[in-house]
Formats: structure tokens, C-alpha cells, sequence
């Protein structure tokens, strides 16, 4: 890989963040990542990003940005916080024609649009709109998506449920959604004491590249076999889907012991069934 910015000289982030008052936020679910060598490793996780778009969102001062800039990355940033926009035009400045701050809310913007085709989703995600951004992600239509992959940063919990395998107590929803649509990998934890302030809990890092979607299967009826299952994981399939028209029927159509419970299924037998009830 070329390094286009190695020549590029830019200030601590600690000085910028003082400089410009950024304490974080804890309503908007802000921890800022100082440590220069763990930004680079995110940054690395998507493969050689040389001359590649990536959309990151919430890069608050823009650490994992410079990260991104450093990797050769052309990078469009959505940040909700007006406060940190000054700082992120100044690493604009320092890298011209290579950063585009969206000074908006995430999940009201046309990221397929802002980011284009192709384009690695690169983000220390905010706590509070992680797995929202996520199950958009994962849902969106048509497939393949606009985005090339997923390098994602989720409380270690959270990142545990997105690729939990079957019979695991993280095993639910999430994991069927992310493993039927994506090929999901936990990169690397991260410890609180990295963050600014620290957070509660330790974080993960979760790669997703988008898998090939069996034909005949429907995102929204396997969505609402998912929900009802694990909306009662105690109780028997025969009980649980008994208010998807159609499911108790499918499972014997299928040879699925209707007295196994949702977390014995793995996410072949979800969409099996979810494919069973489209008709195919």
C-alpha cells in the first residue's frame, strides 16, 4: 500500500479536543479513542484501504478519521455534534479533497447515497444508535448492499450476540440477522481504559463482509419468525410461533422437532423455514 498522507503533521488529540471543549457527551453515547496505535488497528481491520471510500459515523474529534486518512482512505463523516464539526473541517483542511463532514443525525441521512457503491463502513459506533444502524444495515435492499463491509465498534456484549453460534445463552435475533446476511467476525476486544471517559463495560470489534442471500427467502418473514421465537425463548417452537400464520405447519413440513426451542436452531433452519412460509 502507498501512504498518500505520511507527509501529513497533525497535532495530539488531546490538545484538539481541549483546544476545541469537546468533553464528551454522554447523551449522545460519546467515548473518545485516543490511542494513536489501537486507531491504526481498527483502521487495518478492512483490509488496505488506499485509495477506498469509507463512511464513518459519530468520528466525534476524529480519531479513527485521522486513522482512516493516515490509510489512504477518501472518508465521508455524519457527526450530529456541532460541537466537534470545527475540529473535523481543520483535519479536512489537512487532507483536502479527502474528508466530507455530513453535520447530521445518522439515522435520518441517505448513507447510500452520501457514501456510494462499494464504500467500507468504518465506525466507533455511539452506544445508543449502534444496533440500530446496524439491523439498517444488515436489512437493507436490494442485496448485495451498497457497502463493501462492516468494521464496527459495539459494547463487548453486544458484539458477542452478532456472532454467538447456536446453543449459546448470546444466541438470539442479532445473531440469526447478522449471520444470514453477513459473514461476522469478532476482530479484537478493547478495554474501557482506552476510551475518554471509560465506559462501564469493554468493547469489541466486529467485522462484517455481506454473505450471498439464498433465493426465496424474504428479510421481513425472516424477521418476523426471529421475533416470535426468541420473543418467547423459553417456550417450544409450537408455542412460541404459534401466531405466525403458517409455522407450526412449516416445521413438520421441514422435519423440525416442534418442541425445540429457538436458540437450537441454527440460522440454515430459520431460513428454511422463513422460506417455507414465502412459498418456497
Amino acid at each position: 500500500m502507498t501512504d498518500r498522507s505520511a507527509a501529513v503533521v497533525l497535532p495530539p488529540l488531546r490538545d484538539v479536543i481541549a483546544r476545541h471543549g469537546l468533553a464528551a457527551s454522554k447523551a449522545l453515547g460519546q467515548n473518545f479513542l485516543l490511542d494513536g496505535q489501537l486507531l491504526d488497528r481498527i483502521a487495518r481491520v478492512p483490509g488496505p484501504l488506499d485509495g477506498q471510500r469509507v463512511y464513518e459515523v459519530g468520528p466525534g474529534p476524529g480519531g479513527l478519521t485521522r486513522a482512516l486518512l493516515k490509510a489512504g482512505a477518501t472518508v465521508v463523516a455524519v457527526e450530529r455534534d456541532r460541537r466537534c464539526v470545527p475540529a473535523l473541517a481543520e483535519l479536512a483542511d489537512a487532507y483536502p479533497g479527502r474528508l466530507t463532514v455530513i453535520d447530521d443525525d445518522a439515522l435520518a441521512v441517505d448513507e447510500a447515497a452520501l457514501a456510494g457503491p462499494g464504500a467500507h463502513i468504518v465506525s466507533n459506533l455511539p452506544y445508543n444508535v449502534g444496533t440500530a444502524l446496524l439491523v439498517r444495515w444488515l436489512t437493507a435492499e436490494p442485496w448485495p448492499p451498497f457497502w463493501a463491509s462492516l468494521t464496527l465498534m459495539f459494547q463487548k456484549e453486544v458484539a458477542e450476540r452478532i456472532v454467538a453460534r447456536t446453543d449459546t445463552p448470546a444466541y438470539g435475533r442479532l445473531s440469526v440477522l447478522a449471520q444470514f446476511r453477513s459473514i461476522a467476525t469478532l476482530a479484537f476486544p478493547v478495554h474501557r481504559s482506552a476510551f475518554v471517559p471509560p465506559p462501564k463495560v469493554t468493547s469489541a470489534i466486529v467485522h462484517l463482509v455481506p454473505a450471498v442471500q439464498p433465493a426465496g427467502v424474504a428479510m421481513r418473514t425472516l424477521e418476523q419468525v426471529t421475533a416470535a421465537a426468541f420473543g418467547q425463548r423459553r417456550k417450544m417452537l409450537r408455542q412460541s410461533l404459534k401466531g405466525v400464520p403458517g409455522a407450526v405447519d412449516a416445521l413438520d413440513m421441514l422435519g423440525i422437532d416442534p418442541t425445540r426451542r429457538a436458540e437450537t436452531l441454527p440460522v440454515s433452519e430459520f431460513a428454511a423455514l422463513a422460506g417455507v412460509l414465502d412459498g418456497g
